[in-house]
């Protein structure tokens, strides 16, 4: 099963853009799920859910509509206490688990944690205290891409994140690989001008894709769904809903229903 969406969907921005200007904003989850079966959730790592607050949000949406988290900050960046920061993420997310809503979880970590012995001892312990539910880390050093990473991930139990972002040096290149029995691919634009330097975050997602970059990755896609339980498809370039086209275009050339 392919699931395509967003990462997240909130977005004041996509306002007359993608939501008719006179939705309620408490309407608009509604109005995505009833275009896609998945949904990234970022302001998780921001701040810790709790189940609370992730019940809330899919209350308002349809029942069949999945949900991957990104974990906080908390644990992909700062890294200390790590223990209860896992276990405070688990708790939230049990009722997801029990209702079959969550997909994942996605650990994204910054360039700066690179391939190291420390490093690798960190997702060994990720991957203990998340153990209770399916996880996918995402590196943006290049340093990562390595069979060697790839047999350890399997080793964890770990899914990696496939990504397309600028063609820089340093950065992760586009793969498709399958570490764990799900597949989880990102699309985050490819504004290399902007990916280091920029005023604002959103500058680095601004970005609008053409069909021609999109098209080499649909039988990498394909090739993952036919090895994994699941695989994630999530457009990232959200400035002013052009992830909205990206993943539009995506379902069209996967041969994915509307809805679906």
């Amino acid at each position: 099963m392919i699931h395509v969406g967003t990462s997240g969907f909130g977005y004041r921005d996509w306002v007359g853009k993608y939501y008719p200007p006179e939705l309620p904003a408490s309407q608009r989850l509604a109005f995505y799920g009833a275009e896609f079966s998945a949904v990234e959730i970022n302001s998780s790592y921001y701040r810790p859910p709790t189940a609370a607050s992730l019940m809330a949000i899919s209350r308002r949406a349809p029942e069949r509509l999945l949900f991957t988290v990104k974990a906080p900050s908390a644990i992909t960046h700062q890294r200390e206490d790590l223990a209860a920061n896992c276990r405070g993420l688990v708790d939230a997310l049990q009722p997801w688990c029990e209702q079959g809503r969550l997909g994942c979880v996605l650990a994204q970590f910054p360039h700066s944690f690179g391939n190291t012995p420390a490093n690798q001892g960190y997702l060994r312990a990720l991957a203990e205290q998340l153990a209770a539910v399916p996880t996918v880390v995402e590196f943006r050093q290049e340093g990562w891409a390595r069979r060697s990473v790839f047999s350890l991930l399997r080793e964890l139990g770990l899914g990696i994140c496939c990504v397309d972002q600028p063609r820089l040096a340093g950065l992760m290149p586009p793969f498709a690989v399958l570490t764990s029995p799900v597949g989880y691919v990102r699309f985050h634009g490819r504004n290399a001008a902007k990916w280091w330097r920029h005023d604002e975050a959103w500058q680095r997602y601004d970005y609008a894709y053409s069909e021609s970059e999109l098209e080499p990755w649909v039988p990498r896609i394909q090739q993952l769904a036919e090895q994994a339980e699941v695989v994630f498809v999530f457009a990232n370039n959200h400035w002013e809903g052009q992830a909205i086209d990206t993943a539009r275009q995506l379902k069209l050339k996967l041969g994915l229903q509307a809805g679906l």
